[in-house]
C-alpha cells in the first residue's frame, strides 16, 4: 500500500484534485468527512464540544451547528485549539483504522488522505509522499471570498488560521499548481500519478 497525503489551505483545490484522483483509481479517505462523523449526536467528540461550547451551538435535531460554530471559533484561536483537540483524536484514529483495513484487503492500493490540517495534525507521518496544492495568497483569497460569500477582513482571518500556503510547498514532494485551468490542473494530477504507478509496480 502507498499512502499520500493531499492538502492545501482553504479555498486552495484540495477537492478538485483528491476528484481527479479518485477518478484515476485511487482510494481517498477524506477527513472533513470523517470529522463530521465524529462529531454526530452522541459520540465522543459531540459530548465534548456541547460540555465546552454548550447547547447554543446545537442544531434542533441536536447537530453540531457547524456554521455557526466555525464562526466563532475563527475569531477565537483560542477556541479553535480548544474545538481541534476535541475532534482530532477521533479523526486520526479513524484515518488508522480505514488505513489498516485497507492495508488487509487492498495490500498493492494507491490510497490518498484529503486533509486540510495534515502538517498541523502531524498525519504527514502516516504518508509515504504528501501532495500540497497550491495557490498564490490573492488567488486564494479571491476564490474563498467568491466561494463562502465573505468579505476580504473575513476571508484574510481564515486563510490566517491556518499554515502558510508557501509554507506547505517547501515541505510536501509534490506542489500541484492550480492557478490555473481545471485541465492545466487534470495534466499534472495525471503525470505524477502515474510516476507513483510507475515507481511502485
Amino acid at each position: 500500500m502507498y499512502v499520500i497525503g493531499i492538502t492545501g489551505g482553504i479555498a486552495s483545490g484540495k477537492s478538485t484534485v483528491a476528484r481527479l484522483l479518485r477518478e484515476l483509481g485511487m482510494l481517498i479517505i477524506d477527513a472533513d468527512e470523517i470529522a463530521r462523523e465524529v462529531v454526530q449526536p452522541g459520540q465522543p467528540a459531540w459530548r465534548d464540544i456541547v460540555d465546552h461550547f454548550g447547547i447554543d451551538f446545537l442544531n434542533q435535531d441536536q447537530g453540531i451547528d457547524r456554521a455557526k460554530l466555525g464562526q466563532y471559533v475563527f475569531y477565537h484561536p483560542e477556541e479553535l485549539n480548544k474545538l481541534n483537540s476535541f475532534v482530532h483524536p477521533h479523526v486520526i484514529n479513524e484515518f488508522r483504522n480505514r488505513l489498516e483495513a485497507i492495508r488487509a484487503s487492498q495490500p498493492w492500493a494507491i490510497v490518498g488522505l484529503e486533509v486540510p490540517l495534515l502538517y498541523e495534525t502531524n498525519m504527514e507521518q502516516m504518508c509515504d509522499q504528501v501532495w500540497v496544492v497550491w495557490v498564490d495568497y490573492e488567488t486564494q483569497l479571491k476564490r474563498l471570498m467568491a466561494r463562502d460569500g465573505v468579505d476580504r477582513e473575513d476571508a484574510e482571518r481564515r486563510i490566517a488560521a491556518q499554515m502558510s500556503l508557501d509554507e506547505k510547498a517547501r515541505r510536501a514532494e509534490v506542489v500541484i499548481d492550480n492557478r490555473f485551468t481545471l485541465d492545466n490542473t487534470r495534466q499534472q494530477v495525471v503525470r505524477y500519478f502515474n510516476a507513483i504507478k510507475q515507481a511502485i509496480e
